[in-house]
């Protein structure tokens, strides 16, 4: 049955309210949903995954709980979430800005400069987001830690490929261990992101910067690869 010329009409102009209506509806879902979120990765830097609630976050934003819970389903929905969010943020802050340079010591600088400048500005309230909740969910099994996990292996990855390159642009010795110095890199960033956090002081993030020049001086084939400052 195809109706009359008026019927097509008219239901062509009210498929497109229809239309506009689910738009709509799509798009404040999305407000919505990232609203919560920036909420949320605020409140687990501070207090951790543990302390979110739909019913929280709906009171912090003004929200129903029922809104809330529509975009998430569980807690558990809601904590990967959040770290996928803070995994979005910590991109945008920490790698973005590095992505495309050269590859050479002058890179891995960069990128340690990088990460201490995101601790320190407090792009998280709580410091390092991933530092918080790490410790938070590394003996509990489950799908909050195995993405804790993978999210740890992909930045460690990140520092290695860049100081892999600087290994191959003949900047770092031949037998420079990238494995070792991700450890020992990520050990300053994580320990000044704490001090700093518990003694309420920035000295930590001057100390981290001065041990991280003197360990890549003494790996570099050609320390004044190593950027000055």
């Amino acid at each position: 049955m195809t109706g009359s010329a008026t019927d097509r009409r008219t239901g062509g102009q009210d498929g497109g309210r229809s239309a506009g209506r689910v738009d709509g509806r799509v798009q404040r879902g999305e407000e919505t949903r990232r609203a919560v979120l920036r909420r949320a990765v605020e409140i687990a830097s501070v207090e951790g995954l543990g302390a979110l609630s739909i019913g929280r976050l709906a009171t912090d934003l003004g929200l129903s709980k029922s809104g809330v819970f529509a975009g998430f389903g569980s807690k558990e929905e809601l904590q990967l979430a959040t770290v996928r969010a803070a995994r979005r943020i910590y991109f945008d802050a920490v790698i973005a800005p590095v992505a495309d340079d050269r590859p050479g010591l002058a890179a891995v600088w960069r990128l340690f400069e990088s990460w201490i400048a995101y601790s320190r500005a407090r792009v998280f309230p709580g410091g390092c987001f991933f530092y918080a909740v790490t410790a938070e969910f590394d003996a509990q099994p489950g799908p909050v830690r195995d993405l804790l996990a993978t999210s740890a292996r992909e930045w460690q990855q990140t520092v290695r490929t860049l100081l892999e390159g600087a290994r191959d642009a003949g900047e770092l010795r031949a037998d420079a261990d990238p494995d070792q110095l991700v450890f020992a890199l990520t050990s300053f960033m994580e320990t000044a992101n704490s001090q700093a956090l518990l003694f309420d002081e920035d000295a930590p993030y001057d100390r981290a910067v001065r041990a991280a020049r003197s360990l890549l001086r003494a790996e570099a084939s050609d320390p004044a690869a190593l950027p000055e400052g």
